[in-house]
């Protein structure tokens, strides 16, 4: 993945830290649940499903993290969306199949079947905020979040856009506690903006961070041997979800590890998109790189990682 394609905005939505900074140091524990009408108004968001509405809280706070909320100087087609969620629309799917076998299809709300749809978040996201660029909704396991972030610079580096709207998302509710076993998800996430080089040049935008070298394969020790050995040595390292045995001491030994705190939920689909403006918090706050992201460990289905260098390297 090319170092020319830049972070320009970042934002994060979660219980505990309203900033990147603050999502670099830890989420604070026991923190109250986002309420999105506080954040973006009580329009539009009647019928929604809590992973939508908290994806506008993002996809808000990202723009104008950018400089593209608003009236923008730059053409709506120039951006576009990718948003990864495993859990996104679980709770209003659920609703509906519960509702169809019960009462057959004529019971079902016309408010809830479209929201069934699976691209429904990144989806209403373009249409509210007119980002008329590639749309894509990325359901890919413990990886999807780094996944989207390559899925943007791969639009971008091929000249379909010049900017992308990454975002990652959870919501906790009853139906994904089920799923989980009784483990809580995070309730939030985080959206990146990411840009040509060119373009950010062009509009006076300021670098946040550059997306290195992007690696997705079978096993953590793959990912983590292939990306360490690929660029300067990590001065951080992004853990994957606390879930089951942390990675093995021998893997990048003096390397800092961090980590989503256990009590903060399950990340999913909204980890790699949080690690990256965790990097962008870190960045910010006068933090070296580079940072290697992984998500993904031995027991799911793949690993990913990603390289996010300092603004000063890219």
């Amino acid at each position: 993945m090319s170092a020319k394609v830049l972070v320009t905005g970042a934002a994060v939505v979660l219980p505990g830290a309203d900033s990147v900074r603050a999502l670099a140091a830890g989420p604070a524990a026991d923190a109250e649940p986002v309420a999105p009408a506080e954040l973006v108004g009580k329009k539009g968001l009647r019928y929604k499903d809590r992973a939508t509405q908290l994806g506008y809280c993002l996809a808000d706070a990202a723009l104008r993290d950018a400089g593209l909320a608003g009236e923008r100087e730059v053409p709506d087609q120039s951006i576009g969306v990718v948003a990864s969620s495993n859990f996104g629309n679980l709770d209003t799917v659920t609703r509906a199949v519960d509702t169809i076998r019960e009462e057959t299809v004529s019971g079902a709300s016309p408010m809830d079947l479209p929201n069934a749809s699976s691209n429904v978040i990144a989806s209403s996201i373009a249409i509210r905020y007119s980002l008329r660029g590639p749309n894509l909704m990325v359901c890919n396991g413990a990886t999807g979040g780094l996944d989207a972030l390559h899925w943007g610079a791969t639009m971008i580096a091929a000249g379909r856009v010049e900017r992308m709207l990454v975002l990652g998302v959870e919501p906790d509710n009853d139906v994904v506690r089920r799923l989980l076993a009784g483990d809580r998800a995070v309730d939030g996430g985080a959206a990146v903006v990411l840009e040509s080089a060119d373009a950010a040049r062009e509009r006076g935008a300021t670098s946040r961070a550059a997306l290195g070298r992007y690696v997705r394969t079978a096993g953590l020790e793959g990912v983590v041997t292939r990306l360490a050995g690929s660029a300067a040595a990590p001065t951080r390292w992004q853990l994957p979800d606390p879930v089951g045995a942390p990675p093995a001491a021998e893997l990048l030994p003096g390397v800092e590890r961090v980590a989503l705190p256990a009590e903060a939920g399950r990340a999913s689909g909204a980890l790699g998109v949080l690690q990256c403006a965790a990097a962008v918090g870190w960045f910010d706050g006068g933090g070296s790189g580079p940072v290697l992201a992984v998500s993904g460990t031995d027991t799911d289905d793949a690993s990913a990682g990603l390289v996010l260098l300092a603004p000063e390297a890219a």
